[in-house]
């Protein structure tokens, strides 16, 4: 099992050679942002990638790379602004909190986002949404807000409602990928979830992976745990095959 988890790794690594990335500058709010847009080819089914809380950096583009090997456009979002990649955990707490209480700034955040997307050409009528951790918690506002995707997919991100929102708007479908062990996002919000989605009708998969803690798919951390990891990918792989069309 070793052997298979370091090949896996290895793959992972071996996938940033593949397809140019593009730096995209655009604005929001008079702010200037930076994603990064990685596409096999014209027509490739699009992915929009949220970053963790330390910022659009080197694991999303690896992620992103791994992705368009699959044969996918991405589009890896900026949250924070051009050059604003947090360290200091005090810096990630500030950052993430203030776009948590101004979640009419976050769905602007977003809208930018999808926006410089369609502007290098991704196909937003043939696009799923995912994030990682605190990329997660917003790809889930995004699902709330009644953007029109055809899914939405959080890794190890948080789960919760805020006050005063609900599911109803939500057009696409929902994959939720959840460590049983994360003591960040515990399994009480994750089965409210459950319950919130079941009750506004929002087509939803729900999937655990015991001893699997918080941020356990980013390799190379005490955290990481290959089998959830590897196993999640592949959920997820299948899970835009079945979503999106082409490639």
């Amino acid at each position: 099992m070793k052997k298979i988890g370091l090949l896996f790794i290895m793959l992972c690594l071996a996938s940033t050679v593949q397809a140019a990335e593009n730096r995209v500058a655009y604005r929001v709010d008079n702010a200037l942002f930076e994603g990064v847009f990685i596409s096999p080819g014209p027509g490739a089914p699009l992915v929009v990638m949220i970053h963790d809380w330390d910022g659009l950096g080197e694991y999303e583009i690896r992620r992103a790379h791994m992705l368009a090997d699959q044969g996918y456009a991405v589009f890896a979002a900026d949250m924070f602004g051009k050059g604003i990649r947090p360290e200091e955990i005090s810096e990630r707490r500030r950052l993430t909190g203030e776009l948590y209480q101004d979640r009419e700034r976050m769905r602007r955040l977003l809208k930018g986002a999808l926006a410089a997307a369609a502007g290098q050409g991704g196909d937003l009528e043939n696009a799923v949404a995912m994030g990682y951790c605190f990329g997660g918690t917003v790809i889930l506002e995004l699902a709330r807000s009644g953007e029109d995707l055809k899914g939405f997919v959080s890794f190890h991100g948080g789960l919760a409602t805020p006050p005063g929102q609900d599911y109803a708007r939500t057009s696409g479908s929902l994959l939720i990928l959840h460590g049983s062990a994360d003591t960040a996002v515990t399994m009480t919000e994750f089965a409210k979830l459950a319950d919130a989605l079941e009750q506004h009708g929002v087509a939803h998969e729900m999937i655990t992976y015991g001893g699997a803690p918080h941020a356990f798919s980013v390799f190379g951390t005490s955290r990481y745990r290959e089998d959830a990891d590897r196993k999640s990918w592949q959920r997820f792989l299948d899970y835009l095959g079945q979503t999106l069309t082409g490639r």
